[in-house]
């Protein structure tokens, strides 16, 4: 069967921090309609990547190329990037002093149903939507918030860094019912290292020490990862 076309394509993409390179010559494309897993362990360059594929400040890579639409984003802002369907649900969900859930659910969104967005991702639309999005509610429900805003924008390219992380009572069918929510309206790229997350995607891939070490099929993927394992000698891969 062919494979849906490239709606993000990595071509040698490094990024170096702090004199240490975090991201090392990476090659990765997630197709249309896709969920695609990026299975790696802390400190495998994983936040990394989603903040250079987003934009953010100090994230600028050294090399290589993003392609997102067809389009080289490189130096777009996080504004434009936005505004041509990415989308990121950060693992660490920001605070917005004096911004209401409700408005945050809005911004961008158009036609999508701020309560049914909360209902998907388990909080009470009474509950919350007149509530500020600030340091009065839980570390968790501002994540599940943020989830909420993914799924109100209906970006054409989703990035949910460690989608669990920080959600209380949420289990993993849950977050997986609200992930293909968003691939209704487009492609989910899935950083985790939890492989019961990881089986559900389409397509998967390694990260380790910064580098795609391994893809494949999830199941491949995740056993790759379970069996060889990632870590770091000298500099080099070492175990794989």
């Amino acid at each position: 069967m062919t494979r849906p076309a490239a709606l993000l394509e990595l071509t040698g993409l490094s990024l170096t921090l702090g004199g240490r390179r975090v991201l090392d010559g990476i090659d990765l494309a997630v197709c249309e309609g896709e969920l695609h897993a990026l299975l790696g362990p802390n400190g495998a360059g994983k936040s990394s990547l989603a903040y250079a594929l987003m934009g953010c400040a100090g994230y600028q890579p050294q090399a290589g190329e993003v392609r997102f639409v067809g389009q080289d984003i490189a130096g777009r802002a996080i504004h434009e990037r936005a505004r041509l369907g990415l989308a990121l649900a950060w693992q660490e969900p920001a605070r917005f002093e004096g911004l209401s859930v409700r408005d945050f659910l809005g911004l961008g969104a158009g036609e999508a149903d701020p309560a049914e967005c909360l209902h998907r991702v388990g909080l009470a639309p009474e509950d919350y939507l007149d509530r500020a999005l600030d340091k009065t509610l839980s570390g968790g429900e501002r994540k599940r918030i943020e989830l909420a805003g993914v799924l109100a924008r209906k970006p054409r390219l989703a990035i949910l860094d460690e989608p669990t992380a920080g959600i209380d009572f949420l289990s993993h069918e849950e977050i997986a019912t609200v992930i293909q929510a968003m691939r209704r309206h487009g492609a989910v790229l899935l950083i985790t290292h939890e492989e019961s997350l990881a089986g559900g995607a389409d397509r998967a891939s390694q990260l380790c020490g910064g580098r795609i070490v391994f893809r494949g099929a999830p199941a491949e993927v995740i056993a790759h990862y379970k069996t060889r394992g990632c870590r770091r000698c000298d500099g080099e891969i070492c175990g794989l």
